[in-house]
């Protein structure tokens, strides 16, 4: 059941309609005729879980535990090797029963060898055993625990329960040595709900707001008994809980996904408050429709803009990029 479902959720996400707003059009940069910079000079690198990457971007989280998801995470994760940066696997529940299902997550850490950063992906609800063999299949530098109750809750076989998952995350963070992620899946992460992660020791927090993939309306395709399209715009937009959760503690690493699918997307997001910067949706739609090649294109495009844009606000490396003044204008404004 697992398997079919997560093909269907690609199937559906290429059929989805619904159009969200990030709300990343309403940050306002400044632009700078007098650079003072050479494009070549433009410096791209990071750090992200103690290991340099070239560029602040994450192939996010997707799927896996099919023969479909393996050429999807083969593809992926060859980019992911070429372009230098992390690449997060989709959730490996369907690989903790059954081996069969580990190869479409293992090739992952085999094209991106141990030199590059392979983040593991579980519910919120696993259990501390399920956490340790998410990380063994593919020797993952860090475990992403995945915040999904509107998901649950319109798929039809979901979860209703969701009482202790702080404590279970608490009792994870505590008990693992490799570093914990806490991601929503497109709907977003409150102060409120930031703090309280940040408070039982979780420090690095993908924040996936509502303006990208929406997980109600690709269940509610599967399922159509009830019609949830009038909750399609629920959730936080991406820049107002970027600039909410960045208000917290500086040591917490913020990832901004949500809706990226633009280098001026990518630079808002940094600017606002994001570590680094999530793509999944986007990436995988050109994949699909036009393979590695296109996806590849993609990636280049975008890695080339955002150089474009540093030198356009006249910041040479990410750190100076992150401290780039902004003003926030329209619907945000009002919500801030």
């Amino acid at each position: 059941m697992r398997e079919r479902r997560k093909k269907e959720h690609i199937e559906n996400y290429l059929r989805t309609s619904y159009k969200g707003d990030t709300l990343l059009g309403d940050i306002f940069l400044e632009h700078n005729s007098l650079p003072n910079l050479n494009l070549q000079d433009i410096d791209t690198k990071t750090i992200f879980l103690g290991k340099t990457v070239d560029y602040p971007i994450i192939i996010n989280a997707i799927t896996g535990g099919s023969d479909f998801s393996w050429e999807i995470n083969r593809d992926l994760s060859q980019l992911a090797k070429e372009f230098n940066i992390p690449m997060a696997v989709g959730s490996q529940t369907i690989a903790l029963g059954n081996e069969e299902n580990r190869e479409s997550f293992k090739i992952v850490r085999e094209n991106i060898g141990e030199d590059g950063i392979v983040i593991s992906n579980l519910n919120a609800q696993a259990s501390m055993e399920d956490v340790k063999t998410a990380l063994e299949i593919i020797d993952g530098d860090a475990i992403q625990l995945h915040l999904n109750p509107a998901q649950e809750l319109v798929m039809k076989e979901g979860d209703r329960n969701f009482r202790g998952i702080l404590d279970n995350i608490g009792n994870i963070v505590k008990n693992i040595d490799k570093p914990v992620i806490i991601k929503e899946v497109g709907f977003g992460i409150s102060k409120e709900v930031a703090e309280k992660l940040y408070n039982i020791g979780v420090r690095t927090i993908d924040v996936s707001g509502s303006g990208g993939t929406n997980f109600i309306e690709i269940e509610d395709i599967r399922y159509n008994d009830i019609d949830f399209s009038d909750l399609y715009s629920w959730g936080i937009p991406t820049a107002l809980t970027l600039i909410k959760c960045r208000e917290l503690p500086k040591d917490l690493t913020l990832i901004a996904s949500g809706g990226i699918r633009e280098s001026i997307d990518i630079v808002k997001s940094l600017v606002i408050g994001g570590n680094m910067v999530g793509i999944s949706g986007e990436i995988l739609s050109y994949l699909l429709h036009g393979g590695y090649d296109n996806a590849k294109e993609y990636l280049e495009e975008v890695i080339h803009k955002l150089k474009v844009i540093m030198v356009l606000l006249g910041k040479q490396n990410i750190e100076e990029l992150r401290g780039t003044s902004y003003k926030v204008t329209g619907k945000l404004k009002e919500l801030i």
